[in-house]
């Protein structure tokens, strides 16, 4: 057991290394400054990931410490604000696959003209991500990718277009994933070897973090105050949010 902690604790944070060196020279600061523009243009930073990748929309929007106009896109907005009946999520990866529920999913985003999105899929080549990814492009949006280019070059894109994430973004970043997100294997008399230790949710957070708080620093240090979200259960907390928070009326959007 301890060394299994050992070697996934080191799979971990060799990786967070690597993404912060990156960070360091500058690996960033294209994400960063698309970021920036748009917080400075009055847009919303729209964040969409589907499966495991919905970690990376939820520390981009509404988290403490983050960047007040920002907004979560879910595939169970469709459910939560669009009427459809809830047993259309009951097969999440077969709905995650599908490019036909692009069209009722963008219809649902409030998106303003200096509006950011930012993408999270591991594999970045399910049909709603690229689907979604190709809808925010055509309608004039930058869009930020965070994917496993190891993994995505390994399989087959399931769009009609043939494109991946990687292909259709701005800015392109690199999650470090593994092919299969699995970094370690546990030995199966069985089955054989059976992979476990997936790291892409932990570097996708990372990166999440790294941005904003780097788009806060560059927000700082050009004179302006960053909107940034305080704890919700510190005092003041609601007061200091929803004063920033009105702002930008209902466009903040983030269902539990």
């Amino acid at each position: 057991m301890a060394e299994l902690i050992r070697q996934m604790t080191e799979q971990t944070t060799t990786r967070l290394e690597r993404i912060a060196a990156l960070a360091e020279q500058g690996g960033l600061d294209a994400a960063v400054e698309l970021v920036v523009e748009s917080v400075v243009d009055g847009g919303v930073l729209q964040a969409f990931g589907t499966g495991h990748s919905q970690a990376f929309a939820m520390e981009i929007a509404g988290r403490a410490g983050g960047l007040i106009p920002t907004a979560r896109v879910a595939l169970s907005d469709l459910v939560v604000v669009g009427g459809q009946p809830a047993s259309v999520l009951h097969d999440g990866s077969s709905l995650e696959r599908d490019p036909a529920v692009v069209d009722a999913l963008w219809a649902l985003t409030d998106a303003g003209p200096a509006d950011v999105f930012l993408i999270a899929s591991n594999s970045g080549v399910n049909g709603s991500v690229v689907g979604y990814a190709l809808a925010a492009k055509e309608h004039g949006h930058p869009v930020i990718a965070v994917t496993s280019l190891e993994h995505t070059a390994r399989v087959t894109p399931k769009h009609p277009s043939g494109k991946r994430l990687s292909e259709i973004a701005d800015v392109v970043i690199d999650n470090l994933a593994p092919y299969g997100d699995a970094t370690l294997s546990l030995e199966g008399d069985i089955a054989g070897d059976i992979p476990v230790g997936a790291v892409s949710s932990m570097t996708a957070a990372f990166i999440a973090q790294l941005i904003t708080i780097l788009a806060a620093e560059r927000l700082a240090a050009s004179g302006a105050t960053p909107p940034v979200y305080l704890s919700a259960n510190i005092p003041g907390g609601d007061e200091h949010n929803h004063r920033l928070e009105s702002r930008y009326g209902d466009r903040l959007r983030r269902h539990a």
